[in-house]
């Protein structure tokens, strides 16, 4: 359990640092854009009302207000599946992912009203038109290593 809550506090202070850095001290909200290593890293600033990609996004504020309330039931749900049985260390670790990024674009939904989305990837050939943040790569690999390695977690299974 400990495990768990040190990688979700460690997801969730990074992710508010760097959404921070970004939006306050280089304000890409109003610049827009930063090249680090074009074509490669990039700053693009995108405030995101929806899920990942923008799906579901729409301006009426009940929505914000649902996608908060599944993200914690999301999260509170995990937390207590965790707390409930033993898990693998991978397990445990996958599962602060997930809760560390969630939590941190609920701050933003409530700070903001919209998840700030910043970091953009392209390659030469191809430009990505959309951006994401600390909390939405700690939640897909949170959510993939659940997927991955809570189905067989030989911690569980008692003698």
């Amino acid at each position: 359990m400990r495990l768990t809550v040190k990688i979700a506090a460690i997801i969730l202070m990074l992710d508010q640092m760097t959404k921070y850095l970004v939006v306050h001290y280089l304000e890409l909200d109003r610049v827009g854009a930063i090249d680090v290593l074009p074509p490669w890293l990039n700053l693009r600033m995108a405030w995101n009302q929806g899920i990942n990609f923008g799906l579901f996004a729409g301006d009426a504020s009940w929505s914000r207000w649902v996608l908060i309330a599944v993200a914690l039931a999301i999260s509170a749900w995990v937390w207590v599946w965790i707390a409930r049985d033993r898990h693998s260390a991978l397990v445990k670790v996958s599962a602060g992912l997930l809760i560390g990024g969630a939590l941190g674009n609920v701050i933003d939904r409530v700070a903001y009203g919209a998840v700030a989305d910043f970091l953009n990837m392209s390659l030469p050939i191809w430009t990505n038109p959309y951006s994401f943040n600390v909390a939405d790569i700690a939640i897909f690999l949170g959510a993939a290593g659940l997927m991955l390695f809570a189905g067989n977690d030989s911690a569980q299974q008692k003698p």
